[in-house]
């Protein structure tokens, strides 16, 4: 056979060779794409239509960033507002995924949690979560709830809600509609003389001192009281049995000694509307855990130890921080009355009550005036964040966007349109425990990696590269006529890698450097000859082949 030939019969195996492969796997490849691409989208619809579904018709409140006026009262914007960049100074940031990151931020210690009307109740491992955080690393938490979502959190810290609202026939307050009249009664609106850094119970006279704003403004906050207002409270309680001899435990507020659980209804003498008792109705409880030490800036420019106390509030409302109750303006607006209002004197009902001005003595005899429940929570944050704490540089302690404040938004039901987004991302960070949700992203998860795979751009099939993207199933039938061609073709491949050559490269090698880099004559002939080989032959050449190289 000339070497013409030969050569013609190499270029022909070659570009055979190249164009059969790309056919088979451009048909194969676009073939597998298209399946992922669609069980991708098929699985990726599942998820946002079930989840749009379970959130459909409802509509995220006691939100920080929610401007929907519709709703605007009963959301978090106006404290957003107070306690960001344009008002105290504080770096406020959220998160939508899980508490459980809250040991992950920065200077935890300098950091305060808000969760306000969690919709979504907590797991064991969230609840160990913001334990840590309280007690390990100094942070500060603040979680506002009038129902037993709370409950496993404040489990870990020995405090009990209660499972229906609290009436108190004594300190409730009066609201008026939007022409001035006095609405009917409602003893679940509830007005305490709270407290910012001592258990209520224990004061003795200054309890009746109410906090001025140069008192507020100055930080002189141990030996005073503020007005605040709920909406529809709940009763707290620390169960003795789970004191810690480590924290300092205080009441803040509570409401009156007749004050009872409504589980049934409103009448004081249902049995079954239990009375907890003097000072055990407890609205807003304060636990701080001293003595936590972490690592932050000192005043002698060093980086090191430094003792923090980390703060937990439990507050019994979660309309407290709500826009309405918050800001003095809106809660006016909206029909909240102060000591003056004559419905305290003769309401709709023609009863009368008490005030807040009865616990709450002015000096100057002017009247205790509500200001909102801001001014009354941004003292108290004020203090939880220990800007008085001598170990830490005053370059951090002066300014207070060295603080954050955290909304938590992850235990909120959001809308239709958002809750896939919020979902999603809560799903990246932790897994979620939904058995459905769970495997819906994994499922998703696999489609993309194998789409990456597949469209991984090709690389040239060096001896030692295994490209995934090159795997074929073998042929169920083989046709006998071509057992000598794809005999052929095998032993030049193994001659190609052999020389740690690409196609390209085989391709170009004249007959004579091919024959010189098979040698054996017989192969030789196997490769150049166009005589016909019978399969005892072929038999015979394989074994052969197979030594070839070694």
């Amino acid at each position: 056979m000339s070497g013409e030939n030969f050569e013609r019969i190499v270029v022909r195996y070659a570009l055979c060779k190249r164009r059969n492969n790309m056919a088979d796997e451009e048909k194969k490849k676009i073939s597998l794409e298209t399946w992922l691409k669609v069980g991708f989208m098929a699985s990726l619809l599942i998820s946002v239509v079930l989840i749009g579904l379970f959130s459909l018709n409802k509509e995220t409140v006691f939100s920080p960033y929610e401007q929907d006026p519709e709703y605007y009262n009963i959301q978090l914007t106006e404290m957003r507002a107070n306690m960001g960049e344009d008002g105290t100074g504080y770096t406020v940031a959220n998160t939508m995924s899980t508490p459980m990151l809250v040991n992950d931020w920065k200077d935890p210690h300098r950091t305060l949690l808000v969760i306000a009307a969690p919709e979504k109740p907590f797991d064991a491992a969230e609840a160990a979560a913001i334990h840590d955080f309280v007690t390990e690393k100094g942070g500060k938490v603040v979680l506002a709830s009038n129902s037993t979502n709370a409950q496993l959190v404040a489990s870990e810290f020995g405090v009990k809600y209660f499972d229906a609202p609290v009436v108190d026939p004594f300190q409730f307050y009066e609201v008026a509609d939007e022409t001035g009249q006095a609405l009917k009664p409602d003893e679940r609106k509830l007005w305490a003389a709270a407290s910012i850094t001592r258990d209520v119970t224990q004061m003795g006279d200054e309890k009746h001192v109410p906090c001025s704003n140069n008192d507020i403004d100055n930080a002189r906050v141990n030996d005073c009281r503020m007005p605040v207002l709920f909406h529809r409270a709940t009763a707290i309680q620390v169960l003795d049995e789970e004191v810690d001899d480590d924290r300092e435990v205080m009441v803040l507020a509570h409401a009156s000694t007749p004050a009872f659980i409504a589980r049934q209804d409103t009448n004081i003498d249902n049995l079954n509307n239990p009375t907890l008792g003097e000072g055990k109705t407890g609205l807003i409880i304060r636990m701080d855990y001293p003595g936590i030490e972490v690592l932050d800036e000192q005043p002698n420019n060093n980086f090191g130890e430094v003792d923090v106390t980390g703060s937990i509030v439990f507050v019994s409302d979660h309309s407290v921080l709500a826009n309405h109750l918050w800001n003095q303006t809106i809660g006016e607006e909206t029909g909240k009355q102060q000591c003056e209002s004559p419905y305290y004197v003769s309401n709709a009902l023609g009863n009368s009550h008490a005030c807040w001005d009865s616990a709450l003595f002015s000096s100057d005899g002017r009247e205790v005036e509500w200001n909102g429940n801001g001014p009354y929570f941004e003292a108290l944050f004020y203090d939880m964040m220990e800007f008085d704490n001598e170990e830490i540089t005053t370059k951090v302690t002066r300014d207070p966007s060295e603080f954050n404040l955290v909304f938590d938004e992850s235990r909120h039901v959001s809308s239709a349109l958002s809750s896939p987004f919020t979902e999603a991302i809560g799903a990246v960070v932790l897994l979620t425990s939904d058995n459905v949700l769970k495997w819906l992203i994994i499922l998703n998860l696999f489609a993309l990696l194998a789409i990456a795979i597949m469209v991984v751009p090709e690389k040239e099939n060096w001896r030692h590269v295994f490209d995934l993207t090159r795997f074929r199933e073998r042929p169920t039938k083989i046709d006998t006529s071509q057992y000598q061609m794809r005999v052929r073709e095998a032993f030049l491949s193994k001659v190609r890698q052999f020389n740690d050559l690409t196609r390209d490269e085989f391709a170009r090698k004249t007959p004579a450097e091919i024959m010189y880099m098979v040698k054996d004559p017989r192969l030789v002939e196997l490769i150049s000859s166009n005589r016909s080989y019978s399969n005892e032959e072929l038999r015979e050449v394989i074994p052969q082949i197979r030594r070839w190289g070694k």
